[in-house]
């Protein structure tokens, strides 16, 4: 399927799967997959949308974010500002907003919301840390990225529809990765691409799919995700170890290495330092690609 373009596939979809079938084709040769009936034995299924999260948790003060490029004025993953949960909840239901909450740790903060959900058994080796929460208005986007530890990622949405467009680690060189980073370039719109400035984007081969309520996405060690909120709603990923030990390398190297870099970085040289990072995307890609 091309996306005004873009060679986006529809990402393949299993109403439910047995754990050697889902080792088999799609874990061992890294594939996408979207499991519709993962699940529907989850309280979770049943209890979690907007209101219960409101109910059990609007008291707590959570962490927004908003698409705004990456500036020196912020360290990696550092909020643009606070609310009460239910305020935002209110902001979410009041229409299309741009804040969005990533890695909240809701579950550690509502400890009730722990009961209503298990690992599934799938075959690959959960990290027994507790899930984090993903929280998106409609229309709110999460820009081009991969995950900083390489995980193995089940993602699963609750309380509406969510656009994910996925590319292996081996379109990386396509795609205008900053360096020292884990993003492509933040002023690329994937949903409706310029190839007049970022003419490699054509070459790069990818995943779509809409993910719906209680719909798990598997995304494989190293992919990069881009998400889209259609309407407003939230998600909530589980992580497995990378299996591969040059992935677990890169990991190490990204937690205890590059993300300290660069923020010593942008505090020594502020703005230019993102600046160059986001030349570097356009040259480095348009060298290898001899554009």
């Amino acid at each position: 399927m091309m996306s005004d373009g873009l060679q986006l596939a529809e990402i393949p979809r299993e109403k439910r799967i047995s754990k050697a079938d889902f080792l088999k084709k799609y874990v061992r040769p890294q594939k996408p997959v979207v499991i519709e009936q993962l699940i529907e034995d989850w309280p979770a299924y049943e209890k979690w949308n907007l209101e219960y999260i409101d109910e059990v948790a609007g008291d707590k003060i959570v962490p927004l974010y908003d698409d705004r490029p990456i500036s020196s004025e912020y360290k990696f993953n550092e909020p643009h500002t606070k609310m009460k949960m239910s305020e935002y909840i209110k902001l979410l239901k009041s229409g299309p907003t741009n804040y969005r909450i990533f890695l909240y740790h809701m579950l550690k903060e509502v400890p009730s919301l722990q009961k209503d959900f298990w690992f599934p058994d799938l075959g690959v080796r959960f990290l027994k840390q507790l899930p984090t929460l993903f929280f998106g208005g409609e229309n709110s986007k999460v820009f081009m990225h991969y995950d900083i530890d390489f995980a193995n990622i089940l993602h699963f949405h609750f309380h509406g529809k969510k656009q994910c467009i996925l590319f292996p680690p081996s379109e990386s060189q396509y795609l205008y990765k900053v360096p020292h980073a884990l993003i492509s370039r933040q002023d690329i719109d994937f949903v409706n691409p310029d190839f007049e400035k970022f003419p490699a984007l054509k070459k790069a081969k990818g995943y779509i799919t809409e993910l719906n309520h209680g719909e798990a996405l598997y995304m494989p060690e190293g992919y990069w995700h881009q998400m889209t909120y259609l309407t407003a709603g939230f998600s909530m990923s589980l992580r497995a170890t990378p299996r591969s030990v040059t992935n677990f390398s890169k990991a190490v190297y990204n937690v205890f290495f590059m993300r300290h870099f660069d923020n010593y970085m942008r505090k020594w040289k502020g703005q230019k330092w993102i600046d160059y990072k986001n030349e570097q995307a356009i040259k480095k890609t348009h060298q290898k690609n001899k554009i």
